[in-house]
C-alpha cells in the first residue's frame, strides 16, 4: 500500500474504508504508509474484526493496568499496527518483532502525539503487558527499555571493536584481559581494552601497519607518543597517563607472567617503549591536578547558597500553584507571589477524566503568556531540589546516591537511649559498604521523598536499574529515585542530574555574572562538603570514613583550602593530634572515637536549636546565641523568637525614656540578627514541611540479632 494522504479524522471515506480493509486482513501497508495517515479508533476496530481470544485477553490485561487509562488505548493501537504492518497474528508476535516496529517508528520520526510527551519510542506498555501474561519469554527483558539497552561484551568483543589485523596481537590482547578480567569491574576492563587495543595497539599499526611483535624502537615510540597526545577532534589530549601506566603494565605482567607459564607468555616479552622518566613526572601532574580542583571547589564554594535557594523557591512556587490551580476550575484565574495564572482545559483533559483517570493541571502565566503543564512542572522540581539535597548534605557518589533505597533508611540507638537516623551507602567504587549518620536536614529530605512515593497508602515500586558503566541492571529494588514518565517508572540518571545542573546553572547565568563560566557537578556537591567538614575541624579519618575513601590522601585531595589562616590553624591542628596519639594514627575510627563524635551533638543543643560550632570546641560567644552566625533555629521556636522580639522592643522603649544610647545600639544589632535568622527559618520550613519522626525502636535484642 502507498502512502495515502486522507481527510483530517474520520470524515474521509476514503480512509474509513481503508481503515476496515486493512482491520480484514485485505490490505497490508507498509508502517510508513499507514502512519503517514489519520485512522481514528483503529485499535477498538482492530479488535473487533479479529475475533481473535489472545488479543482479547491482551486487552483485558491492559485495561487492569493501574496508570491513566488514556495509555490503554494507546498500547492497543501500538499492538493493531504492528500485527496490521507485519501481517502477523498475536500469537507470532516475537519480542524481536516488536522491538523492530519500536525502533522503525523511530528511525522515521513518526512517534504521533498519542504517544505522550517526550516518549521516544512506542510500544513500552504493550511490552510490558505481553511480558506479564508470559506471552514474551520470562527469563527475557521485563520491559521494552530493558530490550533497549546495551549489554555486557565479552572480552573478544571489546578487542573486536577496533579492528586489529595481526591476529597475533589480537590473540595476546584477548588473553591478557581475560587473565585480569576477574580483578576488574566492567568499566575498567572496558578502559583498559580502549587504552591497549585502540590507543596503543590500532594506533601503532596505523603508523607502521608491517609491525610484527611488541618490540617498539625509539623512533616509532616517539611518532606513537606524538599520535596519543591529540584527541580525534585535533585538540590536546589533557591526560596521557591513564594510557602509558596501562601500557607500561601491560608489558610488566607478559614479564611476570613469562616466568611461570613461557609457553604462553615469553614469546611476546619485550623491553617497555615507556621510559621510568615518564612516569616518573606523574606525581607532578597530579599535584597540577589538584590545583585545579581546588580552584574549582574555590569558585563554586560562593554559589552554592544561591543555586540551592533557586532550587528551593523554584519546588516552593510550583508546589503552591499545584494546590492552587487544582482547585480551580476551567478559565478561572489564581494568584500567587504576584503573579496570575489562569486555568486551563481542553479535549484532552475531558478525556482524561472520562476515561476515570486525572487531568494534569496546566495553567497560562497572564503576564508572560508562557504556558505550564504544573503537574510535570511540579514533580520535576521535587526531583531536582531532593538530588541536590541530598548530594551536598551526604557527599555521596552520584551513582551511590541513586542507587539508595527504601531499605537504605536505618536507626541506631545510641547507649543514652537517643535514636539516630543512619543510611547505609551501598557498595560502589571502592566495593565497600558504609554507614553515615543523617543530619535533620538530610533526614527531611530522604522523609519527604519516602513520603512522595507512599503517599495514599502506596508502597514503592520495585524497580531494576540499569547502570550504564557496568553495563547491567540491578535486581528489582524500591529504589528512592525513581519518577513515574507516562505508563512507566523509571530510575533516574546521572546524565539526567549533569544536564539538570547545567540547565539551572545557565538560568541562572541571566542575573547572576558568577554562573557565566561556571556550572556545577554532581561531584562538585562532594568536594564542597569535603571541604568543609575538614574544614570545620573534624579529624580528618573520620571525614574519610563518612565520605567512604579508603586512603586518608584522597581525602586530602578532596579539601580545598581557602587563606593561610586556615592552612595554619589545621597543620597545628595535626601536629597535636600526632603529638598526643600513637605513630599509627592513620587507622580505623575507634568506638570511643566515634562514641565521642555523636556526643559532641549533645553538648550543641541550646534552647533556640542547634549549634553548628566546629568539633570539639567549646562556645566562644558567651552563649549570646541571636548574634552568633552558628545558631540554626529551630522551626519550632519561631513563636520563641516573637516574645524575644516584643521584650527586645520594650526594653528599647524603655532605653529611649532613659537616654541610654549604647544600650539602644546594642538592641537595635540583636533585633537585626532575630530578624534575619527568623526570615531565614521561616524560608527552609517553607521548603521542607516535613515531620521528623522516627519510627518505632526495635528491640535490642532483635538489633543484635540483625
Amino acid at each position: 500500500m502507498s502512502i495515502l494522504r486522507s481527510a483530517p479524522r474520520d470524515r474521509s471515506q476514503i480512509g474509513t474504508g481503508a481503515a476496515c480493509l486493512m482491520c480484514l486482513r485485505i490490505i497490508q501497508p507498509s508502517l510508513e504508509a499507514f502512519r503517514s495517515n489519520t485512522f481514528l479508533y483503529y485499535g477498538q476496530r482492530f479488535l473487533a474484526a479479529q475475533n481473535d481470544p489472545l488479543l482479547d485477553r491482551f486487552w483485558a490485561e491492559v485495561q487492569a493496568t493501574p496508570v491513566n487509562p488514556i495509555h490503554h488505548g494507546a498500547a492497543l493501537f501500538d499492538i493493531a499496527v504492528a500485527l496490521t504492518t507485519q501481517g502477523i497474528a498475536l500469537a507470532d508476535l516475537t519480542p524481536a518483532a516488536l522491538l523492530h516496529y519500536a525502533w522503525e517508528c523511530r528511525r522515521q520520526g513518526l512517534v504521533l502525539g498519542a504517544r505522550g510527551a517526550g516518549s521516544r519510542f512506542p510500544g513500552h506498555l504493550a511490552w510490558q503487558v505481553l511480558h506479564t501474561m508470559d506471552h514474551f519469554p520470562s527469563h527475557g527483558p521485563a520491559t521494552l527499555k530493558a530490550a533497549l539497552l546495551n549489554g555486557r561484551l565479552t572480552v573478544e568483543e571489546l578487542v573486536d571493536r577496533y579492528k586489529i589485523r595481526n591476529a597475533g596481537v589480537r590473540h595476546l590482547l584477548v588473553a591478557y584481559l581475560e587473565r585480569r578480567k576477574p580483578e576488574l569491574d566492567y568499566s575498567t576492563l572496558d578502559n583498559l581494552s580502549r587504552h591497549l587495543a585502540s590507543n596503543f595497539w590500532t594506533t601503532v599499526e596505523q603508523l607502521a601497519p608491517s609491525q610484527p611483535d611488541l618490540r617498539i624502537d625509539g623512533e616509532l615510540y616517539q611518532r606513537w607518543r606524538e599520535r596519543v597526545a591529540i584527541r580525534m577532534d585535533g585538540n590536546g589530549q589533557r591526560d596521557v597517563d591513564p594510557i602509558l601506566r596501562a601500557v607500561r603494565a601491560f608489558y610488566a605482567d607478559l614479564q611476570a607472567w613469562a616466568a611461570a607459564e613461557p609457553e604462553q607468555w615469553a614469546i611476546w616479552v619485550a623491553p617497555c617503549p615507556v621510559s621510568d622518566a615518564e612516569v616518573r613526572g606523574y606525581g607532578i601532574r597530579k599535584r597540577r591536578v589538584k590545583e585545579r580542583m581546588d580552584d574549582r571547589t574555590r569558585q563554586r564554594q560562593p554559589l552554592l547558597n544561591t543555586l540551592v535557594e533557586h532550587l528551593e523557591d523554584r519546588y516552593g512556587h510550583l508546589r503552591d500553584l499545584l494546590a492552587r490551580a487544582a482547585d480551580a476550575t476551567g478559565g478561572q484565574t489564581v494568584m500567587l507571589e504576584g503573579r496570575t495564572y489562569q486555568r486551563l482545559w481542553s479535549r484532552v483533559d475531558e478525556r482524561r477524566v472520562r476515561l476515570g483517570g486525572l487531568a494534569n493541571v496546566r495553567v497560562i502565566d497572564l503576564e508572560s503568556g508562557k504556558y505550564i503543564n504544573v503537574t510535570h512542572a511540579e514533580d520535576a522540581a521535587f526531583w531536582e531540589w531532593a538530588i541536590v539535597e541530598v548530594l551536598r548534605h551526604s557527599g555521596v557518589r552520584i551513582e551511590e546516591a541513586l542507587e539508595l533505597t527504601h531499605l537504605s533508611i536505618r536507626q541506631y540507638q545510641r547507649p543514652n537511649g537517643e535514636v539516630i537516623a543512619l543510611l547505609v551507602i551501598a557498595p560502589s567504587k571502592s566495593d565497600r559498604e558504609r554507614v553515615i549518620p543523617m543530619s535533620a536536614e538530610l533526614f527531611a529530605v530522604i522523609a519527604a521523598i519516602v513520603r512522595r512515593h507512599t503517599t495514599g497508602s502506596r508502597t514503592i515500586p520495585l524497580l531494576p536499574r540499569y547502570d550504564p558503566k557496568e553495563r547491567q541492571s540491578s535486581p528489582p529494588m524500591p529504589f528512592l529515585f525513581q519518577r513515574k514518565i507516562g505508563t512507566k517508572h523509571e530510575v533516574m540518571s546521572d546524565t539526567t542530574v549533569v544536564n539538570m545542573l547545567k540547565r539551572h546553572c545557565a538560568e541562572l547565568a541571566e542575573q547572576h555574572p558568577g554562573f557565566l563560566a561556571t556550572s556545577f557537578t554532581p561531584h562538585d556537591f562532594r568536594r564542597l562538603l569535603a571541604t568543609e567538614l575538614v574544614n570545620s575541624g573534624l579529624p580528618i579519618h573520620i571525614g574519610a570514613a563518612l565520605l567512604g575513601h579508603l586512603n586518608l590522601q584522597t581525602t586530602r585531595g578532596y579539601v580545598a583550602v581557602f587563606n593561610e589562616d586556615v592552612v595554619r590553624h589545621y597543620q597545628g591542628f595535626l601536629d597535636r593530634r600526632r603529638q598526643a596519639r600513637p605513630t599509627d594514627e592513620y587507622r580505623p575510627v575507634t568506638d570511643p572515637e566515634w562514641l565521642g563524635f555523636e556526643e559532641h551533638f549533645d553538648q550543641r543543643k541550646v534552647e533556640l536549636g542547634g549549634c553548628a560550632r566546629p568539633y570539639s570546641t567549646p562556645c566562644q560567644h558567651e552563649h549570646a546565641c541571636l548574634r552568633c552566625p552558628m545558631i540554626n533555629i529551630n522551626p519550632k521556636m519561631l513563636p520563641r523568637l516573637d516574645e524575644i522580639e516584643a521584650d527586645l522592643l520594650g526594653r528599647r522603649a524603655r532605653a529611649e525614656a532613659e537616654g541610654w544610647l549604647g544600650e539602644i545600639e546594642g538592641i537595635d544589632l540583636t533585633l537585626s540578627f532575630l530578624r534575619q535568622k527568623r526570615d531565614q527559618t521561616r524560608r527552609l520550613a517553607r521548603v521542607a514541611p516535613v515531620d521528623l519522626g522516627i519510627p518505632g525502636i526495635a528491640p535490642r535484642s532483635a538489633a543484635r540479632r540483625e
